[in-house]
């Protein structure tokens, strides 16, 4: 487990007011976590946004009057650093890759035990993403589906062979502490390749830039 040696702001946004608290609470033993701002309204999230973004914001999917997908547009839209992981009931296919592809950077059941949460948001905070197999499984079935367009092989982008190496490694699920080690590499080179990459693809995350490298034959190559 990545260790975290700065203070974060966490925020979560639902509509249950036992359940917020009882995140709080959870949250608050975190060592690295300096504070928690919790509500059920996306106004006051929003307005909060405006003076201050949150490290890391914990999302219900469906509350009554918000859209999750509608939330996450708006506020990715607004501030694009902001790191989001979803809480949801819901575990359908469509639910979890319309979020990846909106941005967010994991996706968990309400009911993932505590362990669970803090290894998301340990990951989600020090690489940027953090992958369950129903993400997985999801990601999967949405890449073996046939798509409507054949995608125009790629001009679309140009990867050097390193790039392809590290390309590879984080679709396989590698950490950069992992891909460094393979490579023979630092890890803050890794890091380097990785947000080229990114930039490149025009992906949000390892999850997004996953898709993007199966729908394109990156992984091909």
């Amino acid at each position: 487990m990545a260790t975290i040696d700065f203070q974060v702001q966490i925020a979560l946004l639902d509509d249950h007011p036992l359940f917020r608290q009882g995140m709080r609470y959870i949250l608050q033993t975190l060592p690295y976590v300096e504070e928690v701002l919790e509500t059920g309204e996306f106004a006051d999230l929003l307005s909060y946004c405006r003076i201050r973004v949150p490290d890391l914001l914990l999302l219900d999917l469906q509350m009554p009057g918000l859209d999750g997908p509608e939330v996450a547009k708006q506020l990715l839209a607004e501030f694009p650093d902001l790191k989001i992981i979803v809480l949801s009931m819901f575990s359908a296919d469509k639910y979890i890759t319309q979020m990846l592809k909106l941005g967010v950077r994991s996706y968990l059941p309400k009911d993932a035990d505590q362990e669970h949460l803090c290894q998301a948001i340990q990951d989600v905070l020090t690489i940027g993403h953090h992958v369950t197999p129903p993400i997985s499984r999801a990601l999967m079935r949405e890449l073996q589906q046939p798509t409507r367009h054949t995608t125009k092989m790629l001009d679309v982008v140009q990867l050097t062979p390193r790039e392809h190496e590290v390309l590879r490694l984080i679709c396989e699920g590698h950490t950069a502490g992992e891909i460094a080690e393979q490579l023979f590499l630092s890890r803050r080179t890794v890091e380097g390749h990785r947000q080229r990459i990114l930039e490149k693809t025009n992906t949000p995350n390892a999850a997004g830039l996953a898709m993007y490298a199966s729908r394109n034959g990156l992984l091909n190559t």
